[in-house]
């Protein structure tokens, strides 16, 4: 049976219903401030007629409520942190596109190039100003406000998190070199703590002792730190039919994934490749090959195991319960268990 599968829709119906509540998306056509809002997560065109556009999977709201659920809780509590979590996620978007000059997402226009930069920062800060207006929400569900306003200080305090690692990913892109200890440094921030973030909420709305949701958190963070690492793996080596994008663009593009800053910091030959103004095929190759002398994937690839392994260590040591807790372990197996 595969119980993620089956609470997973039920969840992301709820939150979906908890995120238009949130931001004003009833029936009635929204005036341009909300309207934008509502493009951003594909209910609106960019007429602002109704539209249905795969917004992703929700992963972490989805997360965050397995959580609370398998550690005794009752999912449906939760679902206004889920919902602020994905308003935050939602939030990063709309500023990381601007920030990156990113003219597509999800197969559509992205926020700023049909309204502009000025706008699409200001609908950005909205978005960030309501997630935290959904959580507040969390009391309507019969949270106890010492709870809620815990769940607001870690909230915020992530906030905090995930701006320096974007402050480190953009400053990473002016700087020769990068070491490995900085680039862990940055993913934590950019993409773990938010994971973490999910599965201590979940598991503290449940009602759950200090060590347990410590156990929780820590299962996050490193589910976090494992599936970037394991992302950087498959964008150098992955099956290109299994992965659906080229595994070379990570190298054409000269992103500075684990692997590659390994690479760099060992090896003289592909720190002279790496300035060449140009890449093509043979440029790929070349970066490749290196990169396999180095011993570049062999240490991603233990570095991927060590976080995988300590994710579902702590895991285990949470003790998740119930259908929700089969589902977290189906969650970890489909997000630690591709190919690499």
């Amino acid at each position: 049976m595969n119980e993620f599968k089956q609470l997973s829709q039920e969840m992301r119906q709820a939150v979906t219903a908890e995120m238009k509540a949130v931001l004003n998306a009833t029936e009635a056509p929204p005036d341009l401030f909300y309207g934008m809002l509502h493009y951003h997560m594909g209910w609106r065109d960019d007429q602002l007629q109704p539209a249905d556009v795969n917004a992703g999977k929700q992963i972490r709201p989805v997360l965050c409520l397995l959580a609370c659920q398998a550690a005794g809780g009752n999912w449906q509590q939760a679902v206004p942190a889920a919902a602020a979590i994905e308003l935050l996620h939602n939030f990063s978007l709309i500023h990381d596109d601007i920030e990156d000059a990113s003219p597509t997402r999800r197969g559509r226009k992205t926020l700023w190039t049909i309204w502009g930069q000025e706008q699409a920062i200001n609908a950005g800060d909205a978005m960030f100003s309501l997630a935290h207006l959904a959580l507040n929400r969390l009391v309507e569900r019969g949270v106890s406000a010492e709870t809620a306003v815990h769940a607001l200080r870690r909230f915020d305090e992530t906030c905090v998190r995930l701006t320096q690692g974007q402050h480190a990913d953009m400053f990473f892109e002016t700087q020769n070199s990068v070491s490995v200890s900085d680039y862990l440094a940055m993913i934590t921030g950019k993409t773990a703590v938010l994971l973490s973030l999910c599965t201590e909420l979940g598991a503290l709305i449940s009602g759950k002792d200090a060590e347990t949701v410590h156990h929780y958190a820590q299962f996050g963070l490193n589910l976090g730190l494992a599936f970037q690492v394991i992302d950087d793996i498959l964008g150098i080596w992955g099956d290109e039919s299994l992965i659906g994008k080229s595994a070379s663009t990570d190298i054409l593009t000269k992103k500075k994934t684990l692997p590659v800053l390994y690479g760099l910091n060992q090896n003289n030959d592909l720190r002279q490749l790496y300035q060449q103004e140009t890449t093509d095929e043979t440029f790929v190759q070349q970066a490749i090959h290196i990169l396999d002398s180095t011993g570049a994937r062999e240490d991603a690839t233990e570095r991927a195991t060590y976080y995988s392994e300590t994710a579902l260590g702590h895991l285990e040591e949470a003790e998740p319960a119930g259908p929700a807790g089969a589902a977290l372990q189906q969650l970890s197996a489909m997000l630690l268990q591709r190919s690499f």
